[in-house]
């Protein structure tokens, strides 16, 4: 899809022109991404991570959309259980419900607003799936579930689980956007979620021609509209594609007709990464240990939850 550009007076333009010419970039997003579209079930999946333009943002290696969409009465969610390494995963609902539970004996529902933060580390396996309450009736479902890598020295912790409700989250209103600092500091809120890098992660629900100010301090920044189109350097970017800003400057972001953002980001990786399937790590040989291991079932099972995923053939 291509950007829907908005028009700029002629001063403006001459001076960008000007600008670019002599090798000074005027603009603030330096990769847009289109995400990969998939169905599971009744939900919609939009995968912007990793992608053929870009691995990662900071420490985010992986970044799904799904939903918004409704979920059928007695059928539900069901991601069976599944393995992890190397990473933390984060979710984030805006609505609907949905029951995380892990081979640790962790059983828990995360309703809107709140964060589930799964450290794998050395190896993990949980099941997300809709709730016995959703369940029971039509359901809706909407979030993010975002990857992160462990920094290498991080690769083989001891695997965790940490649920942070709403309540514990900092929320600040200012001029049209309410927030929630879901991970780091911003402008002096700092998340109570703990992750062994230095990220950041933020979700604005903006009003109608409301504007925030993305600061420039990471130096990997992106910026996600799960719904309602948003401008920035006068270019209108529609809803759900991911937005890679250039480093060094501060950007500002609009919404004209309101609109749900993420802008997150953090340090560059602390060298590259691999993904194969579930599995993250700076080894290409830790990734093919996680493989056998899997598939010789030495992986701990999830309490009450055994079902099982075969391996794929590629992934």
């Amino acid at each position: 899809m291509e950007r829907i550009k908005q028009p700029l007076g002629p001063f403006f333009t001459w001076h960008r022109h000007r600008l670019s010419a002599w090798g000074i970039n005027m603009q603030s997003v330096e990769t847009q991404i289109i995400p990969r579209t998939s169905d599971i079930g009744n939900l919609t999946v939009r995968r912007a991570l990793p992608s053929r333009e870009k691995r990662s943002v900071g420490s985010f290696v992986f970044w799904d959309q799904f939903g918004p969409g409704e979920l059928i009465q007695d059928v539900g969610l069901d991601v069976r259980p599944h393995p992890h390494i190397g990473l933390s995963t984060f979710s984030y609902l805006f609505a609907g419900t949905m029951q995380h539970r892990d081979s640790l004996g962790n059983d828990i529902v995360i309703g809107p607003g709140a964060v589930n933060l799964m450290t794998a580390g050395s190896g993990i396996v949980h099941s997300e799936r809709s709730d016995p309450d959703s369940r029971a009736s039509l359901s809706e479902l909407f979030g993010i579930q975002s990857w992160l890598a462990l920094p290498r020295s991080w690769e083989e912790t001891a695997a965790s689980f940490d649920h942070y409700g709403e309540s514990r989250l900092p929320q600040f209103s200012e001029n049209g956007v309410e927030g929630r600092v879901l991970l780091g500091d911003w402008f002096g809120l700092e998340s109570p979620v703990s992750f062994p890098g230095d990220s950041m992660y933020v979700d604005l629900r903006m009003s109608e021609n409301s504007a925030a100010q993305f600061p420039k301090g990471q130096e990997e920044r992106a910026i996600f509209s799960a719904q309602g189109a948003i401008e920035i350097d006068g270019i209108l970017y529609p809803q759900s594609e991911l937005l890679v800003l250039a480093p060094g400057r501060d950007v500002r972001v609009v919404a004209p007709h309101g609109a749900r953002v993420l802008l997150f980001g953090g340090e560059p990786l602390d060298g590259p990464r691999h993904l194969w399937w579930n599995f993250v790590s700076s080894s290409k040989e830790r990734i093919e240990q996680a493989k056998i291991d899997w598939l010789g079932g030495r992986f701990a099972q999830v309490p009450g939850d055994d079902e099982f995923i075969p391996l794929p053939e590629s992934s």
